[in-house]
């Protein structure tokens, strides 16, 4: 029948089979990109503290997982910090978590269980180290701590980890040559305002609510952590290789800095998550965080520095193939 119609009917047959070939090819490009069921189950989020950035931000980035990833539902767990989070994602307690990367490192280093299975979904924003005293007291450096009572922060907490660190730098052996005291930015504020404490250690981001408030009640001032400080704490190597010189701006705590800027460091905070987290749930996981930087950056500052440009670069984790995946989908 073909072979008996005209040069042009064969012609339009063709053309009309090939048009119909075309629509069927872009019906089933839509019904693939729209077939995969969104991610659904139930996720816990490893946090912080109860006065803590990690555990405002969570509570905030759960409102918007709740919008963007409506049939997953999200579980906060409060956490004495960077430490716990590691060793809480790593063994299947929790799902995702924020930890600085000097923890992360340290877990991978010591090889401890399920070190190999961590993966970075985004580099978020910098904790900075902050040495807190009363504005009276005769203290300037880090050595003058000798002898005192000073907090130290809760033994899974990042704080611990970088207070050990920056009290052996100044020539100080952390459970001898001070009194260390195991509280978390919870409690150590008040236990410094009622003399039971003569510093504390926090590593945080700018501005902490806590040392925020207790700035405007009580007068305190911060320690610096001068160059050469920061020169013996690198020369350790390993995980101390991920921190960097930095600088609290005056405005961060007016009060407490009478318009001066503390030279500190600073460590880079990561989401984190395994290696067997579903792929379409860290992609959008990953997309909500992006997107949600300028909301909760409104009330938690932190937050505003979120960059898509640096979020890709989670050293020491690989980044895992849901977010990298995503940060392609956005790529100019």
């Amino acid at each position: 029948m073909f072979a008996s119609l005209s040069r042009a009917a064969r012609r339009r047959v063709l053309a009309g089979a090939a048009a119909l070939l075309a629509v069927c090819g872009v019906l089933a490009w839509w019904l693939m990109s729209f077939g995969s069921p969104a991610p659904s189950g139930s996720v816990t989020f490893s946090t912080g503290v109860s006065t803590g950035v990690y555990q405002r931000y969570g509570d905030l980035l759960k409102q918007d997982l709740a919008q963007d990833l409506p049939e997953v539902s999200i579980t906060l767990k409060e956490s004495e910090g960077s430490q716990q989070n590691v060793q809480r994602v790593a063994n299947g307690e929790a799902d995702f978590t924020v930890a600085t990367a000097d923890a992360v490192a340290q877990y991978q280093r010591e090889r401890r269980p399920g070190w190999e299975r961590l993966r970075g979904c985004a580099r978020l924003y910098d904790d900075y180290v902050q040495i807190v005293v009363r504005k009276g007291s005769e203290l300037r450096n880090v050595r003058d701590l000798r002898g005192l009572r000073v907090g130290v922060g809760q033994d899974r907490s990042g704080v611990r980890l970088i207070a050990d660190r920056v009290l052996a730098a100044a020539g100080l052996t952390p459970d001898r040559d001070v009194v260390p005291v195991s509280a978390g930015i919870d409690t150590m504020p008040g236990l410094l305002e009622r003399g039971e404490l003569d510093a504390f250690f926090w590593s945080g981001g700018l501005p902490t609510q806590a040392v925020q408030v207790l700035s405007e009640r009580f007068p305190i001032r911060l320690l610096p952590l001068d160059a050469a400080l920061i020169d013996r704490l690198h020369a350790v190597g390993d995980s101390t290789r991920h921190y960097r010189s930095a600088v609290i701006p005056a405005e961060a705590y007016a009060k407490a800095q009478d318009g001066r800027p503390i030279e500190t460091l600073a460590v880079a905070n990561l989401l984190v998550t395994t290696v067997e987290a579903d792929d379409d749930l860290v992609e959008g996981f990953t997309r909500t965080v992006i997107g949600s930087r300028d909301r909760i950056g409104r009330q938690v500052h932190p937050a505003q520095l979120v960059d898509l440009r640096t979020a890709i670069y989670t050293e020491p984790l690989t980044l895992h193939d849901g977010a990298r995946r995503y940060y392609r989908s956005v790529k100019p």
